[in-house]
């Protein structure tokens, strides 16, 4: 077993008071005997406005952000999915929505832009939103090998997709990371639900850390980070304000699941 944390903050526009807020909470991650952490996305920046995180985008490899995660996840010996951060593209003014996975070395060992962008009215609410306006879809699944098992990542918004966790599951996934920015309408309704089903439908744990309260930018988001197993019990959940949750990922447990109730090999398509 591993323990892995999900951790949940309320980030503002203030990218150095982010970046204290999250080394923070990383800090409570290892002592609480985490190997790996989880950030939220757009961790270390939500700003006014949707084109804000032009501003304070980075270079691929380089920058305040990733030096800086990459420094705790080193100094602390921790794996650090980090949520979301802007990445340059190339001959593209809009900018990568990436979630970045560092080793307990600091080195980066996987990158995954978000796929689904969020475009959308929220029903009922005088809330709309364009993400595709400042960021570029990811192209590409990713998986990764840690401590805790194989590794597939998603963000926020992909959560509503089953197929891509169907990819990942045939990339050989025993656990998904979803860092999320999920709106208080949408996640009242949906969050839990989708998180176990996701679970449940893959015989796969699924670490979801998670933004939590009001933002300057008038947004609130959902909160309720939470680590969900493969029969889709939540071990471990944070439901508002900032802070942690440590569940253990059981690998061998989930393995005799998915020989006993082989439900991932029984999938057909017709033709």
């Amino acid at each position: 077993m591993t323990q892995v944390a999900a951790i949940q903050m309320t980030t503002s526009a203030d990218l150095g008071r982010n970046l204290v807020v999250a080394e923070a909470l990383l800090r409570r991650a290892r002592d609480g005997g985490a190997r790996i952490a989880a950030l939220p996305e757009n961790f270390a920046f939500m700003g006014t406005a949707e084109g804000d995180k032009l501003a304070v985008a980075e270079d691929e490899g380089r920058g305040p952000i990733q030096d800086a995660v990459a420094g705790l996840a080193r100094q602390l010996g921790l794996w650090i999915v980090a949520g979301t951060l802007p990445l340059r593209v190339a001959d593209e003014p809009r900018v990568a929505a990436a979630c970045l996975v560092f080793d307990a070395d600091g080195r980066r060992v996987a990158r995954y832009d978000k796929i689904h962008l969020f475009d959308v009215a929220i029903p009922g609410k005088d809330e709309r939103y364009q993400e595709s306006a400042s960021v570029r879809p990811g192209q590409a699944t990713v998986c990764v090998d840690t401590p805790a098992g194989r590794l597939g990542l998603a963000v926020c918004y992909d959560l509503r997709f089953p197929e891509l966790f169907r990819r990942l599951l045939d990339d050989g996934a025993e656990w998904f990371c979803l860092p999320s920015a999920f709106t208080a309408p949408t996640g009242r309704a949906h969050w839990e639900t989708l998180l176990r089903a996701r679970a449940i439908e893959n015989l796969c744990h699924v670490v979801a850390p998670a933004q939590s309260g009001f933002h300057e930018n008038g947004r609130e988001t959902h909160g309720d980070s939470m680590v969900v197993d493969g029969w889709g019990r939540v071990l471990a959940r944070l439901p508002r304000g900032s802070g942690v949750v440590v569940a253990d990922i059981d690998l061998v447990r989930q393995r005799e699941v998915r020989q006993n109730f082989p439900s991932i090999q029984h999938r057909r398509l017709p033709t």
